[in-house]
């Protein structure tokens, strides 16, 4: 295919019929449905999810993204009464009586126009960046306010009454992984939802190797992309770690040959950027296991990268014209995903 049109953004749309779109998760986590897509060979398998254990092999290694969601929305109003929806971007944490924050702020706001948050947090509008919204708050601790009031950002496709919907308790803790440790994403890795703790033993017990990585998941996933010629798009950087450990377990799948099974668009993100700063003269593995790896990535994946450590993964539901859903093309073949009369 012509790599002018591969990389053209109205090429990659499609419709999503709203009817097809869950708005609530299954009652027990781990049992929805999984579609195998063998990539060389375009062939389709519907199973469940807790099937993907076939899938795995003793020596594989399972990559997950130990991020934790923040409750980051938060609903306030203007001075004059009207509503506002801030979704915080940055969680500063210490107590000064004004700290920054980047915000996305819903509708947008002059400079110098105050929002009146709950809990008796105050943001100021400083300005505005690319990178969202600057706000200057005032009053108690942004993170004990979001920890008491705020709600999860969830996917634009999932429909919630935005202050009173009953599902808003417990979509903070369906939407977060089992394994989620390290608080910093303003979304889910969305493809770990369906691990349970109980699958994740059977993998172990399996002889697969599970590995953690760290990739905070920011508005750089997200923000929409506009230039019809899809590698002009910039990714804004997210911040993305990978232990010690990590690292060893993964390069001891690699040096074996065996594959690297990444969970999710932003785990695959992490394990290439990683890949970036390996050592010259060795191919096909990430850095000496001495030190942690830690850093800001803006890689950008589309159609035409060369994978060199994720050998297979596993993902969710990507809107048209996403940099996600770039990515599983990239890996998977344009024509593989967006061909949909196969589905």
């Amino acid at each position: 295919m012509d790599r002018k049109l591969i990389n053209s953004l109205s090429s990659y749309d499609f419709e999503v019929p709203a009817e097809l779109i869950a708005q609530e998760p299954p009652t027990e986590r781990g049992a929805s449905r999984l579609l195998v897509l063998e990539r060389t060979t375009g062939a389709l398998r519907h199973l469940m999810f807790t099937d993907i254990i076939d899938f795995l092999s003793p020596g594989d290694c399972l990559v997950l993204n130990r991020t934790k969601v923040i409750p980051a929305r938060l609903h306030g109003r203007k001075e004059t009464g009207g509503k506002v929806e801030v979704l915080f971007l940055t969680f500063p944490e210490h107590n000064a009586a004004e700290v920054e924050a980047l915000a996305l702020v819903k509708p947008s706001m002059a400079p110098g126009k105050n929002i009146l948050l709950p809990g008796g947090l105050t943001a100021r509008v400083e300005g505005k960046t690319e990178l969202g919204e600057t706000l200057r708050l005032s009053g108690p601790s942004l993170m004990e306010v979001l920890k008491e009031h705020g709600h999860m950002p969830l996917p634009p496709y999932i429909k919630r009454d935005k202050e009173n919907d009953s599902r808003l308790a417990a979509d903070r803790e369906r939407y977060q992984t089992v394994y989620a440790k390290e608080g910093g994403s303003i979304a889910a890795p969305t493809a770990g939802l369906h691990f349970t703790d109980g699958l994740i033993d059977r993998i172990k017990a399996k002889g697969v190797t599970i590995a953690e990585v760290l990739l905070h998941v920011g508005w750089g996933t997200f923000r929409p992309v506009v230039s019809e010629d899809i590698t002009r798009h910039v990714m804004l950087p997210e911040f993305f770690e990978l232990t010690p450990d990590a690292l060893q377990t993964i390069n001891t799948a690699c040096r074996s040959k065996r594959s690297v099974v990444a969970v999710g668009t932003t785990t695959v993100r992490a394990l290439e950027s990683a890949y970036v700063h390996s050592t010259p003269g060795r191919p096909d593995t990430l850095p000496d296991e001495h030190t942690a790896l830690q850093g800001h990535t803006t890689l950008f994946i589309y159609p035409g990268y060369p994978f060199r450590i994720v050998s297979r993964f596993s993902t969710n539901l990507h809107l048209p014209h996403s940099t996600p859903l770039f990515m599983v093309s990239a890996f998977a073949g344009k024509e593989n995903i967006l061909l949909r009369s196969r589905y």
